[in-house]
């Protein structure tokens, strides 16, 4: 006899509607109830203690322990209180205690504001006019804003490849070799270089020699010494030029490429390998069928990491070259257009692409993340 299940679809769709409007109150309560008491908490110090150097110093103090002794105190309380529902409502419920932070934070300092470019992307330079589309039609029309996407495809292409592989390489060769802490140490030296940093170092390098700059660089006193004339490497050799900019985030991230890979090889069986060279595989065999699907998951989410970075990458141009050249990117367009020429439309069209641009990678890193469970 088939049982009736109509009953029990009402007390289903209750349970569920029940549940979500549980968890949405939970994680908006939560945050709110938290900001709001703080708020009170430190305008009662501001109005409360006098106004002096001193007693600044001690509203400064007060005000880091209040803010997280009381949000501390305030989740503690919040989750006593989940407590004392229901097994099944605390299963329900707990988690989204401390999620519902996340995800105000999340919507006040991402979700709106990214909301609110789009909206001024739909206007002209002064946000006085509605104009549509017409900026992202600019965007896609422009000279420049083509040669923006050439160059960051050329940093995409030879950057992230590059700088993975290398990773890769010196991962592999250096596990194997009885200086392996030295040699890591020095390909991850550059890391603790900030990018600033790193332009100014490789400024020297390419620097060239003449009525402006009477200093020769280290490349072109190598170029000199075999009997050739000094280049501008930075300026010369359009669209190329970019390459010798690329040179300098290749050298910065294989040390993260590498420690990440070399973290994930250390993390292969031995006894696997071991009985592949039994069997009579070469090395070149052991590492594409064995150790290379063996860490796909790492070299997935170095290869998305640093895709993502150099589609933003902003401050080896603006230091090395400031985008003249042919070396401007979709990020420098953006500083232009935003503080130069003070076209806000124009500009927010532009970090709505480089928005749309890094979504794609992202979210194929995400579903790797589920399909494989790499960490």
């Amino acid at each position: 006899m088939q049982k009736n299940n109509s009953g029990k679809r009402p007390t289903r769709v209750l349970d569920w509607l029940a549940t979500t409007f549980g968890r949405v109150v939970v994680s908006l309560v939560v945050p709110v109830v938290t900001l709001g008491i703080l708020i009170v908490g430190f305008r009662w110090l501001r109005d409360t203690i006098p106004d002096n150097n001193v007693q600044k110093a001690l509203i400064s103090l007060v005000a880091i322990i209040w803010g997280v002794g009381g949000a501390a105190m305030l989740y503690m309380l919040s989750n006593w209180l989940i407590e004392k529902l229901s097994p099944q409502w605390v299963r329900r419920l707990q988690p989204f205690v401390f999620v519902g932070p996340a995800i105000a934070i999340l919507g006040w300092y991402l979700a709106l504001p990214t909301v609110r470019t789009f909206w001024i992307s739909l206007h002209n330079r002064d946000g006085s006019e509605f104009v549509g589309l017409q900026n992202y039609v600019a965007v896609f029309t422009q000279r420049i804003m083509l040669e923006a996407f050439r160059n960051n495809l050329l940093w995409i292409v030879f950057g992230a490849t590059l700088s993975v592989t290398f990773g890769l390489l010196v991962a592999v060769l250096a596990d194997r070799s009885r200086f392996e802490t030295l040699a890591k140490s020095l390909v991850f030296m550059p890391m603790a270089i900030s990018m600033v940093g790193a332009g100014v170092i490789w400024n020297f390098i390419y620097e060239v020699k003449d009525a402006a700059s009477p200093q020769i660089g280290l490349l072109n006193a190598i170029w000199v010494g075999l009997g050739h004339e000094p280049q501008a490497w930075t300026a010369l050799l359009q669209p190329w030029n970019n390459l010798f900019l690329i040179v300098i985030v290749i050298w910065l991230q294989t040390g993260f490429a590498m420690v990440i890979f070399s973290a994930a090889i250390k993390g292969i069986p031995q006894e696997l390998i071991e009985a592949a060279r039994v069997d009579g595989a070469t090395e070149i065999q052991v590492f594409f069928k064995i150790m290379l699907p063996y860490i796909r998951g790492s070299v997935i989410t170095v290869a998305t990491t640093i895709i993502i970075f150099t589609l933003k990458i902003f401050d080896v141009v603006i230091v090395m070259t400031g985008g003249q050249f042919g070396t401007h990117v979709i990020a420098t367009q953006f500083y232009r257009q935003a503080f130069t020429n003070q076209n806000k439309g124009y500009a927010a069209a532009i970090a709505i692409v480089l928005l749309i641009a890094v979504i794609p990678v992202m979210v194929y890193n995400l579903k790797q993340f589920r399909e494989e469970e790499a960490f």
